[in-house]
């Protein structure tokens, strides 16, 4: 009898993320498989399929864990468990197991900065200064007079100091006063907050998403922030009307102490082949600072993404500073690309405010994919779904409620995917109300309509998944600006066997744009790409873009 030899495992893929398209689910608002009128993991589950068609490479969870619900999951009382309202482990590990079965990758939110203040850590750590968990989260005497340490302030309104009672003392918290920080500088606390991460990749997931990854550590002087330069201020990590951005958060967050915890974090990672980390760095005057210690060489982060494209203005002049600058702080730091996420008013709404809404919701899609970084897309994007338009008695956000009418919080992205047009609540729910409103102009975008239209943009996102990945230059090539003329943004993506130059026309007008000499590019299967130049120069109609093989 010959003796068999073991089959070989195949090899690992350590740098999959590089490049991939992740596509971002809000599970309370994905698919509700129970009727409750909350989506869940089992509805997830059944909706892979769809996700899989799109052609991603992975999918980034928001928080499924065991929650009070304050901050909808981003206030976390137990790290190891789903919570009831989302289904069970068993859910999880067979929505695990039909994910990597159709060749997806599985991202888990992780949300470590803080907690919720019903986590048994916190419940144990406000008894006493005396206990074994007093110091596991950040407490401070106040001063003489009562008042709290220093002037920070919470993102969600007012001070980042709640007093307590039984301490008669003040604990920090960046977010509600129900979610308060976590102690980084105490060496256990990193300890058990790995464990808690570990626990996960035990469980065979593909990577974390670290929420507010820069607001780890604190000043342990608590210096008071100064008033940020007119100059400088901006308006990217907290809305216009939140007295947050008055201040240059030089203490209260982005401390180069997160550095060595990184390090740490990074460790565990590689210990188990092929995972990744992508980071979501907050910080309007340092990002792309904060984004390069993070993410360069290869202990730290995998990658990190800033509010750069999650706010600031659709035009070629903000967006080739913001890809130079990119280039120059982080030349070895890898970006991770997203127009709409669960925080943000979808860009669409936020962008497309000259009337031609499906011109500028194909050029958008083509730029995100043919930039340079991994890309994230969320949930409805690819249908080109708008902001929805809610009532004050509808909100369910706190931020929203708390800043309602100049800022009306994350609700309107936050609405439930429309499945089919003319079924209740779009398909996404049996129940008689969903935990928020189906906006009914999203039904007439509902994934039905679109899959029979060839035309759709559904249909135009499943394309240019398909061409980016045909294209190795723009999953992992160089970028480089082109000059262009005002409102052209112009690059070109150059890989090992490959170039590609990159044309859009932000500009709601028809411009021509004369090319350099001896630049004579060729027709790629770009979907919506223009003709070719004719007499060394391109026409591009209103929002519309050319990509062409170099």
């Amino acid at each position: 009898m010959t003796e068999q030899k073991p089959v070989a495992e195949p090899a690992v893929d350590k740098d999959w993320w590089r490049g991939a398209v992740i596509y971002q689910i809000y599970p309370r608002s994905f698919q509700d498989h129970n009727g409750d009128g909350v989506g869940d993991l089992v509805g997830i589950t059944e909706r892979l399929d769809y996700v899989a068609d799109l052609g991603v490479d992975a999918i980034w969870l928001s928080p499924f864990f065991t929650s009070p619900m304050k901050d909808f999951g981003y206030d976390v009382s137990n790290y190891r468990d789903v919570d009831p309202i989302f289904g069970t482990l068993g859910d999880f590990d067979r929505l695990l197991e039909k994910a990597h079965a159709l060749g997806l990758r599985v991202i888990v939110d992780q949300v470590i900065s803080h907690s919720s203040d019903k986590h048994p850590w916190f419940q144990e750590s406000r008894q006493s200064r005396t206990n074994a968990r007093a110091d596991w989260y950040v407490w401070a005497d106040p001063k003489p007079d009562g008042t709290p340490p220093n002037n920070w302030l919470s993102i969600f309104g007012g001070s980042a100091w709640t007093w307590d009672s039984r301490r008669m003392q003040y604990y920090l918290h960046n977010f509600l006063a129900s979610q308060p920080d976590l102690n980084f500088h105490n060496k256990d606390v990193q300890d058990a907050l790995l464990g808690e991460m570990r626990f996960w990749l035990e469980r065979r997931i593909d990577g974390f998403r670290l929420d507010t990854v820069n607001f780890y550590f604190h000043s342990t002087g608590l210096e008071s922030n100064p008033v940020v330069k007119p100059e400088d201020f901006n308006a990217s990590t907290a809305p216009a009307v939140n007295p947050y951005n008055f201040q240059e958060h030089l203490y209260d967050k982005s401390r180069p102490e997160n550095l060595k915890f990184l390090k740490r974090l990074r460790a565990l990672m590689d210990e188990y082949p092929g995972k990744t980390t992508v980071g979501e760095i907050g910080d309007s005057q340092h990002q792309l600072e904060v984004m390069a210690q993070y993410t360069s060489g290869t202990d730290r982060l995998h990658m990190a993404y800033t509010f750069d494209y999650l706010g600031g203005l659709f035009d070629a002049a903000h967006f080739r500073k913001a890809i130079e600058a990119t280039e120059a702080q982080a030349p070895d730091g890898w970006i991770c690309l997203a127009f709409s996420n669960h925080d943000v008013v979808r860009h669409v709404s936020r962008w497309a405010t000259h009337g031609q809404q499906e011109a500028f919701t194909r050029l958008a899609a083509t730029l995100l994919l043919c930039m340079r970084g991994t890309v994230c897309l969320y949930q409805g994007e690819e249908l080109g779904l708008t902001e929805a338009e809610l009532a004050f008695e509808d909100l369910a956000d706190p931020y929203g409620i708390e800043f309602w009418p100049q800022f009306k919080g994350r609700d309107g992205c936050r609405t439930p995917m429309v499945w089919q047009s003319a079924a209740h609540l779009g398909a996404f729910s049996t129940a008689p109300r969903a935990w928020l409103p189906v906006p009914a102009d999203h039904l007439a975008r509902a994934v039905d309509v679109q899959e029979r239209e060839p035309g759709s943009v559904l249909n135009f996102y499943r394309a240019l998944i398909a061409f980016r990945k045909r294209h190795p230059a723009l999953v992992k090539g160089t970028i480089g600006i082109i000059d262009a003329p005002a409102g052209v943004l112009a690059f070109a993506r150059k890989g090992d066997a490959e170039s590609l130059l990159c044309v859009f026309n932000m500009s709601e007008t028809q411009v021509i744009v004369p090319l350099s000499a001896g630049l004579e590019p060729r027709s790629t299967d770009a979907p919506g790409s223009g003709s070719d130049p004719v007499g060394g120069s391109l026409s591009l109609p209103p929002f519309g873009a050319y990509i062409g093989a170099l």
